[in-house]
């Protein structure tokens, strides 16, 4: 193509990130503002807003709740602003937000749950949108952050209508989204990690006891975690056998499969940007110091609540560890783009244990990946452009 592209961000979406994604989308625009960049909200329920009403979401305070916007006029026609009341889809209920009788299908259909419903319908009318709203746009910034964004889907939605987007594609996205798939990769890549056990809700509702017996085996404390969702949502630090089931509880509630980590006791978070597609470029190190018992949901995005290094203060021998190690690490997943990679570096031992790889990392004003290519030279906007690039680039 030639001329400057046509760009679509976008931001929202269903995951419980979707917060985090907006904050990202403001820092984005605003640093592509000279750029003709039109931003699209997914709202949480699946809907899609337009691009006005999504302006007008993404200049609201960070978890203020946008009103409902008047309609807007496109040549003389008035054309609802949330564009699943301007878009034919598969349901006419869901498009024009009305209630829709889920316990008659589940009367039909004995084998389908209301909540199963709803969630297709929802989805089948998030797809039928963005393939209307997808037209005309030269690329996309898929800025979503978490499932139903992050996670290959929308990325599996671009590919098959042939427009280029930034980030990874379907499985790498998919691998980096899935901390146990993620740890498989890494493993057969022969990538140092901590002890790790998976947990899936059935297993322990039928086998509770066997359960435990295998998480004791890793030593307390121990990490629980969702397998899909970031942002350390639904993580919690369980410091005795006492505190399992509450934890595993909490995890449940966002996931069905559950990863359960041995801690890094005394362990340094090293992170590390990479950028580029065949050939990506490692960043120098950062690092986050905290105060809570980890690295939560609050610490990443409230101010003051965690300090963040650039560079870390490590030997150089370390900072080239963490480079080549994340550098492997986005190669083991076939990664394009962009990413961010989290170590614990154990100072004692000298050990570098990989964390995981995010492959749509956060873009505030507090997130580490744009601070990293900041103290490479890379400013915010150059960085933003640098991606379009290499989302334009031929695969």
């Amino acid at each position: 193509m030639t001329g400057t592209p046509r760009v679509l961000l976008l931001c929202g979406g269903r995951s419980a990130e979707h917060e985090v994604s907006l904050a990202s989308a403001r820092a984005v625009m605003a640093a592509a503002a000279e750029l003709p960049v039109t931003p699209i909200v997914i709202g949480k329920d699946g809907s899609l807003l337009g691009p006005a009403a999504s302006r007008r979401a993404l200049a609201l305070a960070p978890g203020q709740a946008p009103t409902e916007p008047a309609a807007e006029t496109r040549s003389g026609d008035a054309r609802a602003d949330r564009w699943g009341d301007a878009h034919d889809g598969p349901r006419g209920d869901l498009q024009t937000h009305q209630p829709h009788d889920s316990q008659a299908d589940e009367r039909d259909d004995p084998r389908t749950s209301p909540q199963a419903n709803l969630q297709a319908n929802l989805q089948a009318n998030l797809q039928a949108n963005l393939q209307a709203t997808l037209r005309g746009f030269d690329v996309v910034f898929p800025l979503l952050h978490g499932p139903y964004g992050e996670d290959g889907r929308v990325q599996g939605l671009l590919d098959v209508m042939g427009i280029p987007y930034v980030g990874s594609g379907v499985l790498a996205s998919a691998v980096g989204m899935d901390k146990l798939a993620m740890k498989a990769a890494f493993a057969a890549h022969g990538l140092p990690q901590v002890a790790y056990e998976p947990v899936t809700s059935r297993g322990w509702r039928t086998a509770p006891e066997e359960v435990r017996a295998r998480l004791g085996r890793l030593g307390y404390p121990l990490f629980v975690k969702p397998a899909n969702l970031g942002s350390s949502i639904g993580i919690s630090r369980v410091a005795d056998a006492a505190g399992l089931e509450e934890a595993l509880a909490t995890a449940l509630a966002h996931d069905r499969r559950v990863i359960v980590e041995a801690a890094a006791v005394g362990a340094r978070e090293l992170e590390v940007a990479v950028l580029g597609n065949d050939a990506p470029a490692a960043s120098p190190v950062g690092e986050v110091k905290y105060a809570s018992a980890f690295y939560d949901y609050e610490a990443k995005y409230s101010d003051g609540l965690a300090e963040l290094c650039v560079p870390a203060d490590v030997p150089e021998a370390v900072a080239a560890a963490c480079r080549e190690a994340a550098l492997r690490a986005f190669t083991a997943i076939d990664a394009r783009g962009l990413a961010r990679v989290d170590f614990f570096y154990l100072p004692d031992s000298g050990a570098l244990l990989l964390n995981e790889i995010n492959t749509m990392p956060g873009f505030t004003p507090h997130s580490m990946y744009p601070r990293l290519w900041a103290q490479a030279g890379v400013a915010f906007p150059e960085l933003v452009g640098r991606l379009l690039t290499l989302a334009l680039e031929p695969g």
